[in-house]
């Protein structure tokens, strides 16, 4: 399966997880003020209720998410607003130290490049926006891109993204989800 194959069923699962307008712990209705751990396991649980994954989908400490056979994916959440709608604190942390060890996606790669298995690899960036947006994503997103190649020297595919908006939550009114598969053996 194809990683914007796969990238399009974890937007519809997002959808659907926000369409239930069931809330994550106190915080308000929507999937936006969700955990990283609380999402990927309704993704994964949306995931394996289609009859295309005919290897059931799992949730781990590493890889976040894997697709036995298929894909090894590492996540992380942008979100520049919490639910009170204040702008929160190091929101952009988590994407950019370059750092093997490190949380942030660029340690992310390193340590999918360090597994071993069959899979494919892919680091997955899902981030909430206004409309419009108060915080655009998109300089965030290319300065991960660019410490990645410039800094780290991992080399990531073309960025597969995909949006939607109209989500139930006030703040988190736009999902952005961005992937890249890490190459292993880059020429």
């Amino acid at each position: 399966m194809q990683l914007d194959s796969v990238i399009d069923d974890i937007l519809e699962s997002i959808i659907a997880i926000d369409a239930s307008r069931e809330p994550f712990k106190a915080f308000q209705p929507g999937v936006g003020p969700y955990g990283e751990p609380q999402l990927l396991k309704l993704i994964a649980q949306y995931l394996n209720n289609l009859n295309r994954y005919n290897t059931r989908v799992v949730t781990r400490r590493t890889p976040d998410l894997l697709i036995p056979d298929q894909w090894a994916m590492e996540f992380k959440i942008a979100r520049p607003f919490g639910d009170n709608g204040n702008e929160a604190e190091d929101w952009s942390v988590n994407l950019l130290h370059p750092y093997a060890g490190n949380v942030s996606s660029i340690g992310d790669c390193f340590k999918l490049l360090n597994l071993k298995g069959n899979e494919q690899l892919a680091v997955v960036v899902i981030g909430y926006e206004h409309t419009p947006p108060k915080i655009d994503l998109n300089p965030l997103i290319e300065a991960f891109e660019a410490i990645a190649k410039h800094v780290a020297h991992i080399q990531l595919s073309p960025r597969i993204e995909r949006r939607r908006d109209g989500l139930v939550h006030p703040v988190h009114q736009v999902v952005r989800i961005f992937a890249w598969e890490v190459i292993t053996n880059p020429t």
